[in-house]
């Protein structure tokens, strides 16, 4: 490969390493092209492109991206599967492990997940999860159930509350009232003259 080509190729997957959400390296020593070509096929539905890589160059493109984690996956014959950000990680996770499983050839490695390493078992526990169309609807059921039973609350029937809040109306002017009642007669009580009233009448009466 000439120089050109290889800094052309090296720039490639520079900008593929910056720009993928997720990517998983693969062994694909021992497959066949057709059973390359199938893979990357169906692994492109998924978003996500499969490229058979030269590790040396792969590993100038690493150190070019920051991407140091990716050097120590890359031992003997090396494929990668880039996943866009709009890819789907479980479907493609799911396409490589039946492939190994099928294949008995193809070896996953692991991989990185937003910038964190992951082990070829991390790879096959994704492989087990549902289609991220289910998993989303499973969290969305987890998040709206909280607010379906608010929702219920909130659409009880109005007179309920309407007679609670008369009845703690009539509970507290009843209480109120017995409380003003002692007050009350106390003063409208006029059946003994206050003693000023008393001073003033005596007086009146020995002065006459």
């Amino acid at each position: 490969m000439q120089k050109e080509d290889k800094e052309r190729v090296v720039a490639e997957l520079t900008e593929k390493l910056r720009t993928a959400d997720t990517l998983i390296v693969a062994d694909y020593r021992g497959l066949t092209m057709p059973q390359i070509d199938a893979l990357r096929g169906r692994l492109l539905e998924h978003g996500a492109r499969f490229s058979v890589v030269k590790n040396t160059l792969t590993r100038l493109a690493a150190e070019a991206a920051g991407v140091q984690a990716l050097l120590a996956l890359l031992e003997g014959p090396s494929a990668i599967a880039f996943i866009e950000s709009d890819g789907d990680m479980l479907a493609v996770a799911k396409a490589l492990a039946d492939s190994a499983r099928d294949t008995k050839v193809l070896a996953i490695r692991g991989g990185l997940m937003q910038g964190r390493e992951i082990t070829a078992g991390d790879v096959e526990e994704l492989a087990k999860l549902p289609p991220l169309g289910v998993l989303r609807g499973q969290v969305l059921g987890v998040v709206i159930a909280p607010l379906t039973q608010l929702v219920a609350l909130v659409n009880a029937p109005l007179q309920d509350l309407v007679g609670l809040i008369d009845a703690r109306i009539e509970q507290q002017g009843g209480a109120d009232g017995s409380a003003l009642e002692e007050p009350q007669v106390a003063n409208n009580d006029t059946s003994s003259p206050q003693p000023e009233a008393a001073d003033k009448e005596a007086e009146t009466d020995g002065g006459s």
